[in-house]
């Protein structure tokens, strides 16, 4: 590649903020401003300046390895695909195409998503695939589609936020989990806006509010029930919007009205002057908005809580208005287009649903093959990790490290463990591929082109800006040789536009339709929001703001959805007393498998600790610093304690980044969604110890 600086964005979150690499002569690769992506307008975190530390031959793979007498030894390319496919086809021969598992990941840009999941379904012919998406932001997306008919992230760019009269954030720590978005809070706030933070932890996003709420982790929903009915209560229903754009309203209102303010204090621990001058903020104002994120959504009623605070913004008129609605705040980076195109358990590309007909008709056509030849819907990503060993022999995993990330980190670990196969594609050695029985390196976001779809909706270009050691395959290499070991010749193209090309026409006319997109108007237009269904730029320009003129509904009105408040899956007993919440810390990202090899990263955030409160510490005994356990029903995590007024006394915090000791997945709880299939990451019983030395 050329010396010359390549316009690309982030690998990291769901902002992917713009930037600009230029290799330097020693190798090295430059990050520098790229001010005219209006997503961070050059601004980029810790994370996005040192991005390209990754990208060196000291931490990335850099040879397939094959294991060999229990040790993990490089090997060529020929005898690590080979090695797969044979283990593929013995175990399809053996157990059945569903005995092959496939799990992705939301960091694989959208060409890769769609040819895994083309991959399962046509080449192993497998109902078992999903992806670690499934951990982001799935109940978000099904309170979504029940109340507008459509399912993206927000339905109205980040620049609209400071346009608004009141945001209510919750369960979302912005400042760290994606800083460069904090600007547009904090113009929300200078133009005369409010915002309101719901999070049981006073983080650094909660310091920038005009009104903090502290709730019990785990009662985000009956928070939101109280909020609704105080606008019944004063009055403040929009009765006409209500009437002419939704249906549905007499019986949520009845279900809202069974959560008087006293009562939601009870459950809550907000106080009643706090949810009536929230009210009064959110409904005086012409406009408004609410934002979720992982902390109300990744509970075992996660969609019930989302609709919750979507009635909120329909009772009050806040959706399909300019400045207003509901949006979520996706974490990774193409979380959004990861699971639009075929990655989920239950979804074929566009948006398309696997059990209808038509979508399947639709796709078998684009891709070659017999519609009754599609497996149907298979299992969600916890219930497949819990099904290795058993059901499922031989699994293939690309871009995920679910023993870091997935809850119940242990017994997943296990099963894991227990699988007859074990292969990964990933950039580093993270602590799932070191269990694998071939692991296979992959080129990175610079070292190739494709597309991602942020948070907003909007459909980006990566570009290429330098060359993958040699040694290195891309993804789509990987699947075009494997496909072609496993029979299927056709079909499986390495070159990423063509991939993109394909994924147009098979999203076509569905939800998330993509085929007026090129890559010719990615690199023109700065992305392009979906839905986009002709090229004609004057004919459709894209979709920044949906439901402005009706929803995604047969006949175009919004869902009210009925929801009560009910407990978490585990509440705090004598013998479990407390309650563990967990998160993201600002220099480190997700599991933690890159960053936690970038020496800037990790002399900012070195490792786990525990948050509590001061009253909890001196029931302990546990001083700033002291090791301290945290155990729950599934296991124990010992960290050193960090001690905080800025969190409530019933509720201890983990960041979950690490593995070993301080592993917080080793105690979370994976009782699930009934709808979502999201697990209950936010919330569950532990004990707190001290540790003696």
């Amino acid at each position: 590649m050329q010396n010359t600086a390549t316009p690309t964005h982030c690998p990291y979150c769901a902002l992917q903020c713009g930037m600009n690499l230029t290799p330097a002569p020693d190798g090295t690769v430059e990050v520098s401003e790229r001010a005219d992506f209006p997503v961070n307008r050059g601004a980029l975190c810790g994370k996005g300046r040192t991005a390209p530390a990754v990208l060196s031959s000291r931490v990335r793979l850099t040879s397939p390895l094959v294991r060999s007498g229990g040790t993990l030894v490089p090997a060529t390319w020929d005898e690590a695909l080979e090695r797969i496919a044979g283990e593929l086809s013995r175990t399809r021969a053996e157990h059945g195409p569903d005995a092959c598992g496939v799990f992705g990941g939301g960091g694989l840009t959208n060409e890769k998503a769609y040819t895994l999941g083309k991959f399962a379904r046509v080449v192993l012919g497998t109902s078992q695939i999903d992806y670690n998406g499934r951990f982001c932001m799935s109940s978000a997306a099904a309170g979504g589609m029940k109340a507008f008919g459509l399912d993206r992230g927000l339905p109205f760019p980040l620049e609209d936020i400071p346009k608004s009269g009141c945001v209510i954030l919750v369960g979302s720590n912005l400042a760290e989990t994606m800083p460069p978005s904090l600007r547009f809070f904090t113009e929300l706030r200078e133009n005369g806006g409010t915002l309101i933070v719901v999070d049981p932890r006073r983080t650094k996003t909660a310091e920038q509010a005009d009104l903090h709420l502290m709730p019990r982790p785990g009662t985000d929903l009956a928070l939101a029930l109280g909020l609704l009915h105080l606008v019944v209560a004063e009055g403040l229903v929009d009765e006409e919007y209500v009437r002419e754009r939704t249906a549905g309203w007499e019986d949520a209102r009845a279900a809202a009205m069974a959560h008087w303010p006293e009562y939601v204090e009870r459950i809550t621990g907000v106080p009643v002057p706090q949810l009536r001058e929230t009210v009064r903020m959110f409904c005086e104002p012409e406009s408004a908005m609410v934002l979720t994120a992982r902390g109300p959504e990744q509970q075992s009623k996660g969609t019930d809580t989302v609709s919750a605070w979507i009635n909120l913004c329909l009772a009050t008129g806040r959706a399909g208005r300019p400045f207003s609605g509901y949006g979520c705040l996706t974490g990774q980076g193409n979380g959004q287009g990861g699971r639009e195109h075929g990655q989920k358990a239950d979804q074929l590309p566009g948006y398309r649903k696997l059990e209808d007909p038509a979508a399947r008709a639709h796709v078998a056509e684009v891709w070659g093959v017999d519609p009754d030849s599609l497996p149907g819907p298979g299992r969600s990503a916890y219930e497949l990790l819990d099904a290795l060993g058993t059901d499922i022999k031989s699994l293939l995993l690309m871009g995920s490290n679910p023993v870091v990330s997935a809850p119940h980190a242990a017994r997943i670990e296990e099963r894991i463990k227990s699988l007859d196969f074990l292969a990964v594609c990933d950039v580093v050695l993270s602590e799932t591929a070191a269990l694998a029985d071939v692991v296979l390196p992959v080129t990175q976001w610079a070292e190739e082109t494709g597309t991602t779809t942020n948070l907003e909706g909007r459909v980006l270009l990566r570009r290429q800006a330098i060359t993958a050691p040699d040694g290195i395959r891309s993804d789509l290499e990987v699947m075009h040789e494997l496909a072609d070991r496993l029979g299927v010749e056709k079909g499986f193209p390495t070159d990423p536009e063509e991939v993109f090309e394909e994924l147009r026409r098979a999203s076509a006319g569905g939800p998330a339709d993509y085929s007026g997109i090129t890559y010719r108007r990615l690199a023109e237009e700065n992305g392009v929001f979906w839905p986009c269904p002709t090229e004609d730029t004057v004919v459709h320009p894209g979709t920044p703001r949906l439901f402005l003129d009706r929803f995604a509904t047969p006949d175009g009105r919004a869902r009210f959805v009925p929801v009560s408040h009910r407990a978490i899956a585990e509440e705090p007993d004598e013998e479990y007393p407390v309650l563990l919440t967990t998160g993201r810390v600002v220099a480190q990202y997700q599991s933690g498998a890159q960053t936690r090899r970038v020496d800037e990263l990790n002399a900012a955030a070195p490792g786990p600790f525990v948050e509590l409160h001061p009253r909890l510490a001196e029931r302990l005994g546990a001083a700033e610093g002291d090791p301290v356990a945290v155990v729950s029903r599934r296991g124990r995590a010992v960290a050193p304690a960090r001690i905080t007024l800025g969190i409530r006394p019933d509720t201890v915090f983990m960041p979950f980044h690490w593995y070993g000791e301080g592993r917080a997945n080793t105690l979370t709880n994976p009782a699930l969604d009934p709808t979502s299939r999201m697990p209950e990451f936010k919330a569950c019983a532990v004990r707190v110890e001290a540790v003696k030395s």
